[in-house]
């Protein structure tokens, strides 16, 4: 048998209908299932669009990669990842052709939502460039509000590295999400897509409840990778506590170097 057919067998049955269920569902005879699943007969272009809008899985991977092995949240992560890495991603350039970060005010962040592809919009944002990132990614900052994730303070700009694979999270980092339901959020992120479908959003403030939202409605992943402060961290009890101890340190050498003479 082939790929195709183990493929739609395996969800089919995965999703719990019957041939006669699945085939009403695509509008085709539950002959035409059986000989599709039996590797008698391929399905035609349409079919296989209905397919995988059905199943919620490319066309390509239906085809091509075998989800046999694989649970429905597995396969359905599986899509969008693919479907992440198909993203095409709008930049800006200066004159060398050298991508610019732009900038995501406060103010901004709202319109965000709608213009993140939007060439025109971008343009209009504020940018920079630092010199000392890495020039193997596309890198975008955000202008973070509310005190969810001190130190950081509202005000910080958080420069994020676009990711365009949902695998390569990794769990309890800092990244910048664009969902279709909270907009901008900079939080530390673990992902149970695979068995849940949802990422999980922790704030570093502990007066904030950790959430979930659904991994489809994510739209853009940066992984953080600097921050702008204008304010500089307070001077805690805890570095004084360290400061103190780095001294009691320094004394009892001075106490040996002195026994030792």
């Amino acid at each position: 048998m082939s790929t195709i057919s183990e493929n739609i067998k395996h969800l089919r049955k995965s999703h719990g209908w019957t041939q006669g269920d699945f085939a009403e569902k695509i509008e085709i005879k539950r002959s035409l299932v059986g000989a599709y699943e039996e590797g008698r007969a391929d399905p035609r272009l349409n079919n296989l669009l209905n397919m995988s809008r059905l199943f919620k899985v490319p066309v390509d991977l239906l085809i091509s990669k075998d989800l046999t092995k694989l649970s429905l949240p597995q396969i359905e992560k599986l899509g969008q990842s693919k479907k992440a890495a198909a993203k095409v991603l709008s930049i800006t350039v200066n004159e060398n052709d050298e991508e610019y970060i732009d900038l995501i005010p406060q103010k901004a962040s709202a319109g965000y939502l709608n213009g993140y592809a939007d060439p025109e919009y971008l343009e209009e944002l504020p940018k920079f460039q630092l010199p000392n990132l890495p020039r193997s990614g596309t890198y975008r900052a955000f202008e973070i509000t509310g005190d969810s994730m001190l130190p950081l303070k509202p005000g910080t700009i958080v420069v994020g590295k676009y990711m365009d694979q949902v695998q390569d999270i990794r769990n309890g980092q800092c990244y910048i999400l664009l969902s279709k339901e909270e907009g901008v959020v900079y939080k530390r992120v673990f992902d149970y897509s695979g068995d849940h479908g949802k990422l999980f959003l922790v704030s570093d403030n502990k007066a904030y409840s950790p959430y979930e939202i659904p991994l489809s409605d994510v739209i853009e992943i940066w992984e953080a990778k600097a921050f702008l402060s204008m304010e500089f961290p307070e001077h805690s009890e805890e570095n004084m506590t360290f400061e103190r101890l780095a001294d009691i340190v320094l004394e009892l050498q001075q106490e040996v170097i002195k026994l030792k003479s």
